[in-house]
């Protein structure tokens, strides 16, 4: 009769003062998981990824809330100013100049004669979208350029360093006086390739840094033991894991190039007249600063007040991400 395998019916767990104790298959399997630990640590028996743990924790983080609403307002007022402004941004009445806040005019009347408040409200569109497409050119490049160099190293590894030291020798302000002083656009494609080209090397040694250490992780030696392409290492296996750092970076910078555009517009080598900005305003209305306080505070405000969410945005995002700060 041949012998039956042995199946042990408890296991034994340490009680953590030297000795043992005899425990049953499924109260190992409590104790291990812990008191009211879901199975598998995340719903339906699935655990809990990076990106998960970190959504619960914005939802709960009131200075993610506060921030995220401002800017969904910011960007609701840049696809449709005419929602809550009435007129032209453009036109203007010199009799009304340096006039203080009236019917249809809540913010007063700058020293051409225009409505503040509507060119404040219209001043978001072209903010919001130098913001917007510079971060995303910059994330894109500099996450290529970086990730390729962290991942094959090398010479390319090399070129890429002692450029990106070329970079970020330049001045960025002295950069811009120096480029955006021979272009005659009005549009905000030039301030945006400007952002771009001064603003990727930042994002690209992030980025290498990210799949430096991630590319050194026995997932990734897995993956190339079995067969991976580089290409499907670096989509499937590296970009996930080395993302979280570049997103918070570019949402801080985010804030940066808003800024950015503002200071080259009042050094009148960004945008200019007849194009709305925040920069132009403030810059138009310094002069009158004594008669018109008005006219310089409320751009002044609304650029402020979108910096500060943007910054307020990337400090949540990155405590949501940084697992030390779990």
């Amino acid at each position: 009769m041949p012998e039956q395998p042995y199946e042990p019916e408890g296991v034994i767990a340490g009680t953590g003062m030297g000795g043992a104790m005899d425990l049953g298959a499924s109260e190992a399997t409590t104790l291990e998981k812990g008191p009211g630990a879901p199975p598998g640590g995340g719903p339906a028996g699935r655990p809990r990824s990076l990106w998960s743990d970190a959504w619960r924790d914005l939802r709960r983080n009131p200075v993610f809330l506060l921030s995220a609403l401002v800017i969904l307002f910011l960007v609701f007022i840049s696809l449709w100013p005419s929602a809550i402004a009435s007129g032209s941004p453009l036109s203007c009445d010199l009799a009304k100049s340096q006039d203080g806040p009236g019917p249809g005019a809540p913010f007063g009347y700058d020293g051409q004669g225009c409505n503040v408040y509507t060119r404040t409200v219209y001043g978001a569109r072209t903010s919001v979208t130098v913001g917007v497409l510079a971060t995303l050119g910059v994330a894109v490049l500099g996450s290529v350029l970086g990730g390729l160099a962290g991942y094959f190293g090398g010479w390319w590894d090399a070129l890429l360093s002692r450029t990106t030291d070329i970079f970020f020798a330049i001045p960025v302000i002295l950069g811009g006086l120096v480029l955006l002083s021979v272009v005659t656009s009005n549009t905000v494609w030039p301030v945006i390739g400007f952002m771009v080209l001064l603003g990727w090397p930042q994002i690209s040694r992030i980025a290498r840094g990210s799949v430096i250490t991630a590319r050194q992780h026995d997932y990734v030696q897995a993956a190339r033991a079995l067969g991976a392409s580089d290409s499907r290492i670096l989509l499937r296996h590296i970009a996930p894991n080395a993302v979280a750092p570049v997103i918070v970076v570019a949402t801080i910078a985010l804030g940066t190039y808003i800024s950015l555009e503002a200071t080259l517009s009042y050094l009148g080598v960004g945008l200019k007249p007849p194009s709305v900005s925040w920069g132009i305003d403030i810059s138009a209305a310094s002069p009158y600063i004594r008669n018109a306080p008005h006219a310089l505070l409320w751009p002044s405000g609304a650029l402020a007040v979108t910096v500060l969410a943007f910054i307020m945005l990337g400090d949540a995002v990155r405590d949501a991400l940084d697992p030390k700060l779990r």
